[in-house]
């Protein structure tokens, strides 16, 4: 078991704190592995099992408590004769009507530290936040990172080398669950299918009700073909419209949200630099996992530069930036990463394989006068850093321990 050091470092310092912890992110991405990480710790600490009570609500085992009076006639149950704190991890949640009752009613009626999961936005964070106001806190899980994905498949191919396994990463992605099939081609590809009709079908159709299906897989598509693309609802509406098919921008923005809120897609405001301003059109759309891009449209190596930006994109938020797009003049910045500690400025490339490229890559950053990092990633191994802009590999930013004391803030330099 990968022990995704990254998560349990934002997590342990709540350990045992009222506040209940709240861990999101796609179906898959091993949210259920970090109960089970946090509960190890606890029975490390000298904590009792029968004090630690787990429920996953997606087993039809525990179907009869899918209703707050059941869940919480079932608690008590088993809570009232213990003196000492118990340990609650109830695993998609969101599956217990009017969960958040029960959790409220848990918080206040027993000693106890409670934990979540859930596999959408909309439930956890927007019910959270009315009925649970200030007493929670929230981590998002992702897939696993190069790093972590390294450490899976060195235990399957200990000889593999950096080079191989990314070229494995860029194919598949990092779906924990992949390394019980060995990454082997096909069983990898129908897993990814499968997943993807997972989250399609239980948690945005099912969860929003929608009956257009059809209308709902062109614009997924849509969105996967056109990963780090900066396009709007409109021009997905006339782009259907030349399909034949007349669909409102409206109708494709509620469907591309209800994606969000399954944590499928990413959105990611683009900033003018100049005018210092978020800019309201044209967001860029990035996937939760590039390998069910494979499954879905087998495209990735084909694509590689918009694979290669998703990749970095799901890197910055993982390590805790709040990431934007900035624009100056004509020009575009792929990502800017911000921290309380500062930011960083990031362009991504396949290759700096020709002088009109590397102008470009570097060139961005020629009306930036801030002394915030620069950095410009490829797949080139030869460190081509110039006038204080800083090249590195990818897998070498991927696999670097990047620590967010390595910035500062503008006024410091």
């Amino acid at each position: 078991m990968i022990k995704r050091d990254l998560y349990m470092n934002r997590i342990r310092p709540f350990i045992n704190k009222e506040l209940i912890k709240v861990i999101t992110g796609i179906r898959r991405s091993g949210k259920s592995i970090m109960l089970e990480l946090i509960k190890g710790e606890l029975l490390e600490q000298g904590v009792s099992a029968n004090n630690i009570f787990s429920y996953n609500f997606e087993s039809m085992a525990n179907a009869h408590l899918c209703t707050p009076q059941a869940l919480y006639s079932e608690l008590n149950d088993r809570i009232k004769n213990i003196d000492s704190k118990v340990y609650l991890f109830f695993d998609e949640i969101q599956e217990v009507t009017d969960w958040e009752e029960v959790i409220n009613s848990c918080r206040v009626d027993f000693d106890c530290d409670i934990y979540i999961t859930g596999s959408n936005a909309k439930l956890l964070s927007g019910e959270l936040a009315t009925y649970l106001a200030g007493r929670y806190v929230e981590f998002a899980i992702y897939p696993f990172s190069f790093k972590e994905f390294m450490q899976m498949y060195r235990s399957k191919y200990p000889q593999i080398t950096d080079g191989e396994a990314f070229k494995k990463y860029i194919q598949y992605g990092g779906m924990p669950y992949l390394g019980e099939l060995d990454y082997q081609d096909t069983p990898s590809i129908q897993y990814l299918q499968d997943l993807y009709n997972s989250v399609e079908l239980k948690d945005i159709v099912k969860r929003n009700k929608i009956r257009d299906i059809d209308l709902l897989e062109r614009i997924m598509v849509y969105v996967m073909a056109n990963i780090g693309n900066t396009f709007s609802a409109s021009s997905i509406s006339k782009y259907f419209k030349n399909e034949g098919r007349n669909v409102s921008a409206e109708t494709i923005l509620n469907y591309i949200h209800s994606c969000m809120d399954a944590f499928l897609f990413y959105s990611v405001k683009r900033q003018d630099l100049v005018g210092k301003k978020l800019l309201s059109v044209h967001e860029k759309y990035y996937l939760a996992d590039h390998g069910i891009r494979q499954a879905v449209l087998g495209s990735n190596t084909q694509d590689i530069a918009l694979v290669l930006e998703n990749i970095v994109f799901l890197e910055l938020i993982r390590r805790g930036y709040e990431v934007t797009v900035g624009k100056i003049n004509n020009k575009e910045v792929n990502f800017i990463a911000k921290t309380p500690q500062g930011l960083i400025y990031v362009q991504v490339c396949y290759l700096l394989a020709s002088p009109e490229t590397i102008e470009r890559e570097f060139g961005v950053y020629e009306n930036i006068k801030d002394n915030y990092p620069k950095y410009v990633l490829s797949m080139d191994e030869f460190d081509m850093s110039r006038d204080g802009i800083k090249h590195q590999n990818i897998r070498d930013f991927l696999l670097g321990n990047f620590s967010e004391s390595n910035l500062k803030d503008e006024n410091e330099l």
